[in-house]
């Protein structure tokens, strides 16, 4: 294979997206044969294969790390040196590569790493009591606050929790003992 078939900047940037995309953000159906066929038909699929499998192995360990621009640079620097390596030209679109996706694979491993719903949004409002059992609560402050939870890939629940004064004053004071002992724990020397 001519070393200039794998060194095409529009090829690799294609190939990498679509790792991504297979990767990290669940797209299943991009196959090897699709890529080689698309990206690079003029490699047989002899040679092509141990191409795919270092840059998913390139893209997998910088995500892995979550690398910053030093640590990408210093990387893929020792691996333009390595014996069979990359070259310089597919270090810069690798680089490139990374820094216009870091922020979005790194957002798809946190969320796919959630097994747990999450927090998805908070809203809050005061509001005066219009209905009671009892006549002397009317009027009185409530504090009514929606939860948004929801896991990755799923529809968000909704939580409507009320509070009266005598409860968000409890809730307070349980923020400020943890506020406390948050405090606490950092200023301990280590």
């Amino acid at each position: 294979m001519a070393a200039g078939e794998l060194e095409g900047g529009k090829s690799l940037n294609g190939l990498l997206n679509a790792l991504a995309q297979e990767t990290f953000h669940g797209h299943p159906g991009i196959t090897e044969e699709l890529l080689r066929s698309q990206l690079y038909p003029e490699v047989p699929p002899d040679e092509f294969r141990p191409f795919l499998a270092k840059m998913r192995g390139i893209l997998k360990s910088i995500a892995s790390a979550d690398m910053d621009f030093n640590q990408l640079e210093a990387y893929l620097t020792a691996q333009t040196k390595k014996q069979g390596g990359i070259t310089s030209d597919q270090a810069a679109v690798i680089s490139k590569f990374w820094k216009s996706h870091k922020t979005k694979i790194r957002e798809s491993l946190m969320n796919q790493s959630r097994w747990n719903s999450g927090l998805r949004g908070l809203s809050w409002r005061v509001d005066g009591k219009s209905q009671s059992r009892h006549s002397a609560q009317i009027h009185m402050p409530v504090a009514i606050i929606e939860l948004e939870l929801g896991k990755y890939g799923q529809e968000s629940e909704f939580l409507c929790l009320e509070f009266d004064e005598v409860k968000v004053n409890q809730i307070l004071k349980t923020l400020a003992e943890v506020e406390e002992s948050i405090t606490t724990l950092i200023s301990q020397p280590n």
